[in-house]
């Protein structure tokens, strides 16, 4: 029983990635059609993120009051809602429209699985379901790229992404009961004498700010290495723009192949070893890249950043329990949610304005000021946690 729920924990985690791609891959056929400039997609992102950031702050009320089974079920519904509501929109409000339950019903499943996961398996599972979510992430681009090259419209592409979320909610009303027999007697306690924090609540909790910041400075890290890397090889390096796009699509997949090789790892290391190995090695990558060593070893570097930022993320989840305590875990797990979705909105597009305005060649510098602040804090979370 419990491996079934296993089972449906990763369909959900491909799930989750499956829609996060799907913006940039159907845009450059979706703006003309809306009659809007290409920067408007950008506006949509930040709804979606907004809504996001909500979600994840209220997952540890909604998590409480219904479960993790059927805040999972209700968030996939309301992002199936949103994909199918996109794939029959035809101007730009609609989008913005459909894109409010498509955010809110991301952060809270996103915070609310991180939790239950980090509660009731090991590490390994969590760098295993976070390898999951970036298999969704590449193929939600390749369903989109299927519809079009077959001669259908983008709304065809998120449509039958709409109808697997359909599937998987369906999948995840059915499994509720699962859900409830997976529950440890210690951790139905927890929950009976625990009552939802507010904000102030927990960022009185020692470590709480320090954890933030690590998850706010990761995602800037990692989406800001993600979206700029093809610009700075090409502009900076000299690099041809298809060998460049090539290796920042290997940027992702190092993610997600690093991820997969963490689970592994995972068993003979700690949550913290795992994070400092993770830091080691993008610290490596982002010098290799700011050193005059030619293009090659600078696309080595960028590649070493991929796999450098695989075990961070999903370790920093898993340990969130060991550091505050099971009772705490889904509050932070939230308010860590809302900080990364921050980090990912915020921090790539300052470095876009200090590319145009100073050097694209600043990016393994830019990087690297937010990985030394990252050390930092999770030294000092470390520190003040005992963990």
């Amino acid at each position: 029983m419990f491996q079934l729920l296993l089972v449906i924990i990763y369909v959900s985690f491909i799930s989750l990635g499956l829609p996060d791609s799907l913006l940039g891959a159907a845009w450059p056929t979706m703006y003309p059609e809306m009659g809007v400039p290409v920067s408007y997609a950008g506006v949509i992102s930040m709804i979606i993120a907004l809504g996001t950031v909500v979600s994840s702050l209220q997952s540890d009320r909604l998590t409480l009051r219904l479960g993790t089974g059927k805040v999972t079920a209700i968030s996939v519904a309301m992002t199936a809602a949103a994909l199918f509501g996109f794939s029959i929109s035809h101007s730009f409000w609609m989008l913005c429209l459909w894109a409010i339950p498509y955010g809110l019903g991301a952060g809270s499943v996103d915070a609310s699985l991180n939790n239950y996961v980090a509660l009731h398996y090991e590490s390994r599972h969590m760098s295993w379901l976070h390898c999951m979510w970036g298999i969704g992430a590449s193929l939600g681009p390749y369903i989109m790229g299927f519809a079009l090259t077959r001669g259908m419209r983008w709304n065809s592409g998120y449509r039958i992404i709409s109808m697997l979320q359909i599937a998987l909610t369906a999948v995840l009303v059915f499994s509720l009961p699962l859900w409830k027999k997976r529950a440890q007697a210690r951790d139905e306690v927890a929950d009976q004498a625990h009552k939802a924090m507010s904000l102030r609540e927990i960022l009185r909790i020692p470590g709480v700010k320090e954890v933030m910041l690590c998850f706010f400075c990761y995602c800037s890290v990692e989406q800001t290495a993600g979206l700029w890397a093809s610009s700075y090889l090409t502009l900076y390096k000299g690099v041809p723009a298809e060998t460049a796009a090539s290796f920042a699509s290997m940027f992702f997949l190092g993610i997600t192949a690093g991820r997969a090789l963490s689970g592994f790892i995972t068993m003979k290391l700690e949550d913290k070893q795992m994070v400092r190995l993770g830091l080691g090695i993008i610290l490596l990558g982002a010098v290799v890249m700011l050193l005059p060593l030619g293009r090659t070893v600078s696309l080595a570097g960028l590649i070493l950043i991929g796999l450098g930022c695989a075990p961070v993320y999903p370790c920093l989840i898993h340990s969130t329990p060991a550091h505050f305590g099971p009772d705490k875990s889904q509050a932070i797990i939230g308010v860590q949610m809302a900080s990364a979705y921050v980090g990912t909105c915020l921090m790539p597009p300052l470095f876009g304005l200090i590319a145009g305005h100073v050097s694209v060649a600043l990016l393994p510098v830019y990087l690297l000021l937010f990985l030394a602040l990252m050390a930092w804090m999770h030294g000092r979370l470390v520190q003040k946690t005992n963990g």
